[in-house]
């Protein structure tokens, strides 16, 4: 199984970002995928998720600015990131969660200047 996350970078404050994730060896569709990210010395915190049937959840902090999207047919999960801010600065990870079994991606760093 891999999860391999893509599309960060430095962006200035109040620009955007796409993250994108794809998964290999699981069966995409099944999954119920999700973004986390942890910033420098605090916890790993979920940002969003979204089930096999495309229903969608979020953290408070990102609601209005960032999507949670998925398309199967390409097994990637994408997360739109809008109006960034100073403290969205971390590394962000896909996950991939089927009943008990959850699998990580390695991590993509966004990094947003004031």
């Amino acid at each position: 199984v891999q999860l391999q996350a893509s599309g960060g970078g430095l962006v200035q404050a109040g620009g955007s970002l796409k993250l994108s994730c794809v998964g290999s060896g699981i069966i995409f569709s099944r999954y119920i995928m999700a973004w986390y990210r942890q910033s420098l010395g605090n916890q790993r915190e979920l940002v969003a998720t979204i089930g096999s049937s495309g229903g969608t959840n979020y953290a408070d902090f990102v609601k209005g600015r960032f999507t949670i999207s998925r398309d199967s047919a390409k097994n990637t999960v994408y997360l739109q990131m809008n109006n960034l801010k100073s403290e969205d600065t971390a590394v962000y990870y896909c996950q991939a969660g089927y009943r008990t079994v959850h699998h990580w991606g390695q991590g993509t760093l966004v990094t947003v200047s004031s």
